[in-house]
């Protein structure tokens, strides 16, 4: 899909520069694509701490990593 975006030269400069991308396309692609990942961890990370993982002897995984 093509895309028209006013986007600061500096802005996109950077975002080519920390992942080492050799196009303007590239580098909005990984970083769209890395933004989507943190969303994702971040929402998975909410359903988690309603329900936390628990191991047979009931206790949850941090209570067992602070016992550590």
């Amino acid at each position: 899909m093509k895309v028209t975006a006013i986007i600061e030269d500096s802005l996109i400069n950077e975002v080519k520069t920390a992942s080492n991308s050799s196009t303007i396309t590239e580098a909005i692609t990984m970083a769209l694509r890395d933004w989507l990942d943190l969303y994702h961890i971040k929402e998975l990370n909410k359903e988690i701490a309603k329900k936390p993982i628990t191991i047979e002897s009931g206790r949850t995984i941090r209570e067992l990593n602070r016992k550590s």
